[in-house]
């Protein structure tokens, strides 16, 4: 698996949280163990997100490669900002559980970028 094609499919998974909180943000609040909401700013985090996913998958389809290892640190500091507020009480530790994915795509997106 080329480092390119983790990135694209990272994108895939952006594409599908960010269309999750523009269309039925308490479902992925509720699972992250948050308190639902009506306020617009969830849905304005669905738009970035979204618009993330359209860069990875962008990064991902045309192999931009000078871009691929810094989504690796991208997603790292997603994970580590998460854990932080983690401890500091600002969320539910299930966010955290939820971010494992981003650590283990950085992760594969790393190890592809490295075998070649």
């Amino acid at each position: 698996m080329t480092a390119a094609k983790t990135v694209l499919y990272f994108g895939f998974y952006l594409y599908a949280t960010g269309l999750t909180l523009l269309v039925a943000p308490n479902l992925l609040l509720s699972t992250l163990q948050m308190p639902a909401t009506e306020e617009v700013w969830i849905r304005v985090v669905g738009v970035l997100v979204t618009t993330i996913g359209f860069y990875y998958h962008q990064i991902g389809s045309k192999n931009i490669t000078p871009m691929l290892p810094l989504t690796v640190v991208a997603r790292a500091f997603v994970f580590l900002s998460f854990v932080v507020f983690v401890l500091l009480k600002f969320v539910s530790p299930m966010l955290i559980v939820f971010r494992v994915i981003d650590l283990i795509g950085a992760g594969w997106t790393w190890m592809a970028f490295k075998k070649n």
